[in-house]
């Protein structure tokens, strides 16, 4: 099972350097873009989604063909305990490749076109328009009283929402950009986040008991305690799988708590390197609500790749355009 990590790149820097002797206008400037590789990371995202199913595929023919199918015939204690775990490993994989297809097919949530901020109800204004900065952080946030100035992005000429950011690689701004990932080929934003975060959650789970099913085969395979059956490809094969499982299960639970310590606290990967701790973040409403806002509010749907109709309808936080705002709120 393959690590997803993350890659917070959203600005496109531009260097220029004059040649030596190169006077006034009759220099002559070389341009160059340290993000240029970014057309090669949306060739590398497909090379990937191949990389991860080929994952999948030699942990199923480990797990089910080579060891836990042939161990439901054997009868007794050991077809029981082969039978469960067969049953969980698959209920994960279900919800692993559900997550995964669902972040990668989801558009992460983009601007729409000739979009306006809403206006202030008392006052019937939608605020100054500040532009980027040129490091890529977003000193105007449209949030309430306090703070009723609207951002413009240079590179897309249009009004950006509040926690919106521009993705190089995508070529476009996203709406609560948390990071752009090469494992699933997309963005992650407002409306895949949850998606994303179920896959790193079922990811963590399905390597952490594959790792724990092959335990045992792989302390016998350097040991002198007993014999292992099945040939040296399928023997090579199961030692494979371990080590990475292991690896990416051990890899996988740094991520995902992070990402737990960023949702309860209603920021993003970004946001966490652009804000600061004090005074207190903005759109930290509480943690229940601020799990809401990525979740929804109907618990059925909590550990599901969806929402809700009534989440959809009534919660227009999950749309990715506007958010509450903590009433003693200040400017950052």
């Amino acid at each position: 099972m393959p690590i997803l990590g993350f890659n917070p790149t959203t600005t496109t820097t531009t260097t220029t350097m004059q040649k030596p002797g190169g006077g006034g206008g009759g220099g002559s400037i070389m341009a160059w873009n340290v993000f240029r590789f970014c057309t090669g990371l949306r060739a590398l995202g497909s090379i990937m989604i191949v990389f991860v199913l080929g994952m999948v595929g030699l942990t199923y023919y480990v797990v089910v063909i080579a060891n836990y199918g042939p161990a439901l015939f054997h009868g007794g204690v050991e077809s029981l305990s082969a039978f469960f775990a067969l049953l969980l490993f698959h209920f994960l994989l279900v919800m692993l490749l559900w997550s995964y297809f669902t972040t990668v097919l989801t558009d992460p949530g983009g601007i729409p076109a000739n979009w306006q901020p809403s206006k202030d109800e008392e006052s019937g204004e939608t605020g100054l328009l500040v532009g980027s900065g040129q490091n890529g952080a977003d000193p105007g946030l449209r949030g309430g009283p306090a703070d009723s100035r609207t951002r413009f992005c240079r590179k897309c000429n249009q009004l950006k929402p509040p926690r919106c950011h521009h993705c190089s690689i995508c070529g476009r701004c996203i709406l609560k950009m948390d990071h752009h990932c090469v494992w699933v080929v997309n963005c992650v934003g407002a409306l895949n986040y949850k998606y994303f975060l179920l896959l790193l959650f079922y990811t963590f789970l399905e390597t952490a008991l594959v790792s724990f099913l092959l335990l045992r085969l792989f302390i016998v395979f350097f040991t002198d305690d007993g014999e292992v059956s099945g040939t040296p490809g399928t023997l090579i094969a199961t030692v494979i799988t371990f080590v990475l499982n292991l690896s990416f299960a051990l890899s996988i639970l740094g991520f995902l708590i992070m990402h737990i310590v960023l949702v309860l606290a209603n920021t993003t990967t970004i946001e966490a390197f652009e804000k600061k701790t004090n005074p207190r973040w903005r759109f930290d409403v509480g943690r229940k609500k601020n799990f809401e806002q990525v979740f929804g509010m109907d618990k059925r749907y909590w550990f599901l790749p969806a929402y809700s109709e009534d989440d959809l309808r009534c919660m227009p936080v999950l749309q990715g355009f506007e958010y509450p705002t903590r009433p003693d709120s200040v400017e950052l």
